[in-house]
């Protein structure tokens, strides 16, 4: 996740003299009860704890992901992209894992003072991307802070029992493949923290929804099952999450950086110079799906991607390490080249967070 770089972390929607604000119960009861419709085991939020039947054959799949005012989104960015934010990159970790989108708990730690309109725009980016993607609200927890807005999802998806796709499974061999485009969410929070020069109003726009509004990549789980080893999302650059991929598996990962899918905005920032290709491939908050196929799966794999009407790009291959090679040079496991061959692998590789 990409440091929003803000020098505030306090919150834009500070109520002076407003109304003494909705108790714990009263918000649940208002504006996140209305989430768990749909959902029998949440109980209507009326319990200490929620049900999940899972059906023979099938596992569940748990990620969590949080977010801090000030560091992963603006203080003053709109409530509703903050909450549509905060559920799709926990979808997209259960897109890496091929997982379809079952329910989610959430934890709210919030100013004692942040404003009911806050709220609402927050439940109802929620109940939006509840629709869009098929998820229900099952639980969760609240509680206030004199710090800034935290808030943390955890997803639980479904799979077919025996087809988890981890991250070290790739082969020495294997080829690398990416959906959609990369480098349009970095290019967005650089436009978001006014760190680039005029960029035309549409390519603006089209850089700004990427950074606002991911998409997870939901379809790629048939993809995946055609015959994919390994697969990460893409959240803290394409370099960063296949350099896991590769470091998991214990091997290095070469992506040619001329087969690296650019939207045209981007293509038209690099042309401009206002970008380069290593900005490109470690920028972050791309969330898409990296993965790696054996060269025997590849036919299956494109068709696959093919009926579910997604983009996928091979951009690279997995290679052995080289006898003794160590990466205490700071490269890291993943390298990018040139047209060339020649090495243009920067040393930070993407969003550390610490």
């Amino acid at each position: 996740m990409a440091d929003t770089g803000s020098d505030s972390c306090a919150p834009a929607a500070l109520a002076a003299g407003a109304p003494q604000p909705l108790g714990e119960f009263d918000r649940i009861a208002r504006y996140f009860r209305p989430l768990a419709q749909g959902f029998p085991g949440a109980c209507g939020l009326r319990d200490d704890a929620a049900y999940v039947g899972v059906s023979p054959g099938q596992e569940l799949v748990v990620t969590t992901d949080a977010m801090v005012a000030g560091v992963h989104f603006f203080p003053d960015d709109a409530p509703g992209l903050v909450a549509g934010k905060l559920l799709r990159t926990n979808l997209s970790d259960l897109a890496a894992k091929g997982a379809r989108p079952l329910a989610y708990s959430l934890v709210t730690s919030l100013p004692r003072t942040l404003d009911e309109d806050w709220l609402a725009g927050f439940a109802s980016g929620l109940a939006a991307d509840q629709a869009e993607f098929g998820i229900h609200l099952l639980g969760g927890d609240s509680t206030v802070t004199d710090g800034p807005i935290t808030l943390m999802i955890s997803a639980l998806g479904l799979i077919e029992a025996g087809t988890a796709i981890h991250r070290q499974g790739a082969g020495a061999g294997d080829l690398v493949f990416v959906t959609g485009t990369i480098g349009d969410a970095g290019l967005g929070l650089a436009l978001a923290r006014q760190r680039k020069g005029p960029v035309p109003e549409d390519d603006r726009q089209f850089l700004l929804d990427r950074f606002y509004r991911p998409r997870p990549r939901l379809s790629v789980g048939a993809v995946l099952r055609a015959g994919a080893t390994a697969s990460a999302d893409v959240s803290d650059g394409l370099l960063a999450d296949l350099g896991h991929i590769a470091r998991e598996s214990g091997l290095t990962a070469v992506v040619e950086g001329a087969r690296l899918p650019l939207s045209p905005p981007a293509r038209r920032m690099m042309e401009a110079h206002a970008c380069t290709l290593v900005d490109l491939a470690t920028g972050g908050e791309d969330y898409e799906v990296v993965f790696t196929v054996p060269p025997a799966a590849r036919p299956a794999v494109l068709t696959a991607a093919a009926k579910a009407k997604l983009s996928i790009t091979e951009i690279g291959v997995m290679r052995p390490l080289a006898s003794g090679a160590s990466r205490s040079d700071g490269t890291g496991p993943a390298r990018l080249v040139d047209a060339l061959g020649q090495d243009i692998t920067p040393r930070a590789a993407g969003w550390q967070h610490f």
